[in-house]
């Protein structure tokens, strides 16, 4: 895409998403939380049309399965969410672990409704609490766009898979 197509793009998805938001709700959160429905959508489209029998491909032998992405993406949301919202580490971290589509779909899912539970609770007044991430001090806001961050490094990943399978990502569809 070219620079200035780009801007224009980012630039409307901003207005539209500032227009759109409910009364009350910080802008930025608003913002994140947009884009984090954009990249679960495209996550989860993944989860579903990908054959199950392909959830134990690896292009290499020393890279995660595409089904242990999947779950290594669930567990992150669980992780990164937790932190931001109570600063809970003590989360299911064993989605990576798991190998059929209903169990990763299902832990998607719940990654998802809990990262959607920490949106919910994050205000102008809150966005900016200092929260720990492994010694280092972030935002609330800041973990949840590094969250968004995490799905779309993950999500790149994928589409490297679908594509030495030569199925088309969701996010080439037309």
């Amino acid at each position: 895409m070219q620079r200035p197509m780009a801007l224009a793009l980012c630039t409307a998805l901003t207005a539209t998403t500032l227009n759109a938001q409910p009364a009350g709700v910080a802008p930025h959160v608003a913002i994140l939380k947009t884009q984090a429905e954009t990249i679960r959508t495209l996550v989860l489209r993944t989860a579903e049309k990908v054959p199950e029998n392909l959830y134990e491909f690896k292009p290499t032998p020393d890279v995660r399965s595409l089904g242990a992405l999947l779950g290594h993406i669930a567990d992150g949301n669980n992780l990164l969410c937790g932190l931001a919202g109570t600063g809970n580490t003590n989360v299911d971290q064993s989605n990576e672990k798991k190998t059929t589509r209903a169990d990763l779909v299902a832990a998607l899912k719940a990654s998802y409704a809990a990262c959607d539970k920490v949106f919910a609770e994050t205000t102008d007044a809150n966005a900016t609490t200092a929260v720990d991430f492994f010694g280092q001090k972030q935002t609330r806001l800041g973990m949840l766009a590094f969250n968004n961050s995490h799905m779309w490094e993950h999500y790149g990943n994928l589409v490297t898979y679908m594509r030495l399978k030569n199925i088309v990502p969701p996010s080439s569809e037309r």
